[in-house]
């Protein structure tokens, strides 16, 4: 009979509920913004307002009046695209104003191909929504959205760093100068000060070679071989300005760190950090941490979870984590709605109950990223989840792998953010005996269907 088998048991999965063809209206006082850069759009129901659809320009007292002629039609919920960044200033101001705004992806709002026109499209957006069609957006409270404002804006000055010390490097390999071969990073306490040096007019390698520092492991030897070489006026003047930007760049970097630890006073405070256990050492604070900002600290007071618990995530990818979505998991129904979130499951293409084609999520998470950068940490790491990710990445591959770990990740955070769990590390053991035991299971299994007999070698 059709329906017992696996395949009619998936399709019975999703055969929908309601079988109706009519639409009923969810949202009747609505109205639908089309979201420009120099003017906006806007359509309410013919029967709230003789000239239903208006048009009102960017500055603010114009959004102030387009709220002011919504709230005089009555209307309680309005929709918008998530156009760049146009949207924000509309956004805040019709929040202020007491109307629930719906942020939806320009995906999901697609009309029959044709031309259309900015008033079509306000049109489209307020019937979508007034038939209940639109997802809203999940956005982070007030607070998260100005921490994600600070962090980015240091992610951003971190980066333009990274840049500047590429292009110093580059100008000393030009001049011969082979430092970056035997200290590791230029940009560190030797680095900084023969670089210091070398723009003050210093010429002589073995006296630049007296500037490392005494816990460098590259000998003074080497240090000074490295530094013999032909020094062009023209690139030691590309040198000066790129050393004197990456200062620069470092200066804004601990204004942001101060304007976030400013900020995370003002958050509720879910627990003491006092009660925080030691940093392990395998996750002590290294690269662009902030300094003299206890992060770790503040992430647990405004949290109540210590997500540097779990193995492969750091401060700084912790940090991320929190800046991109909060620790409010109230508004993800599931783990897996929160995974799909992130950009970090499957796209898979379903026709007839089964997959024919697999495409890459076209969502791009700095949350989810931060989570694939973590779990490669997991490749050395002695616990349950390192043995976990080296066998998915023997049996999958590496990018497979990776994004299968971070998926892993993310639903561990989920579990500590929602219910205020603990990680506890199982151990690498305790896998490897998990796996082992699954895998002769598998075997008698088998063996059993052939008639065989799987026999243990003491």
């Amino acid at each position: 009979m059709p329906g017992r088998g696996a395949k009619g048991k998936h399709q019975a999965k999703l055969k929908p509920q309601d079988c109706t063809l009519g639409l009923q209206v969810v949202n009747p006082k609505a109205a639908g913004i089309d979201i420009g850069n120099e003017e906006h759009w806007v359509a309410v129901p013919p029967a709230m307002d003789g000239n239903p659809v208006r048009c009102f320009k960017c500055f603010t007292a114009d959004l102030k009046a387009m709220a002011n002629w919504l709230k005089e039609c009555g209307i309680e919920t309005v929709v918008m695209q998530s156009t760049g960044v146009y949207w924000m200033p509309a956004y805040d101001i019709l929040e202020e104003a007491g109307i629930k705004v719906f942020l939806v992806n320009a995906r999901d709002t697609r009309n029959l191909p044709g031309r259309k026109t900015d008033i079509q499209e306000c049109q489209w957006l307020l019937k979508l929504h007034v038939y209940g069609l639109l997802r809203n957006s999940v956005l982070p409270e007030s607070g998260i959205r100005v921490m994600r404002t600070y962090w980015r804006q240091r992610q951003q000055h971190v980066a333009d760093a990274a840049r500047c010390v590429q292009r110093m490097q580059k100008a000393l390999t030009q001049m011969n100068l082979q430092l970056a071969n035997v200290i590791s990073d230029i940009s560190g306490l030797s680095g900084e000060r023969i670089i210091d040096a070398i723009l003050e007019g210093e010429r002589n390698p073995e006296r630049l070679a007296e500037l490392r520092d005494p816990r460098l492991k590259a000998s003074k030897e080497s240090i000074a071989g490295s530094l013999e070489g032909n020094w062009r006026p023209e690139l030691l003047f590309v040198l000066k300005q790129e050393h004197e930007t990456h200062g620069g760049y470092q200066r804004k970097i601990r204004e942001c760190d101060d304007a976030l630890g400013a900020h995370y006073q003002t958050l509720e405070a879910k627990a003491d950090p006092t009660s925080l256990p030691p940093v392990r050492r395998d996750k002590r604070p290294r690269g662009n941490v902030p300094e003299k900002l206890d992060l770790r600290g503040e992430l647990y007071r405004a949290t109540g979870v210590d997500l540097t618990s779990i193995d492969g995530i750091n401060i700084l990818t912790a940090q991320t984590l929190t800046a991109e979505v909060g620790s409010d998991m109230s508004r993800f129904e599931t783990e897996a709605h929160f995974v799909s979130f992130l950009g970090l499951c499957p796209n898979n293409k379903i026709s007839g109950g089964k997959v024919i084609g697999r495409d890459k999520r076209k969502t791009v998470s700095r949350a989810g990223r931060a989570l694939r950068m973590g779990a490669c940490t997991l490749l050395r790491s002695q616990t349950y989840l390192g043995a976990q990710y080296r066998r998915l990445r023997t049996k999958l591959g590496a990018p497979k792998a990776m994004k299968a770990m971070a998926n892993k990740l993310a639903r561990i955070a989920y579990r500590m953010m929602k219910y205020g769990e603990k990680y506890v590390d199982k151990g690498n053991d305790f896998y490897e005996e998990k796996y082992r035991s699954q895998q002769v299971r598998m075997l008698t299994k088998k063996a059993a269907a052939l008639g065989l007999q799987v026999v243990a070698i003491s």
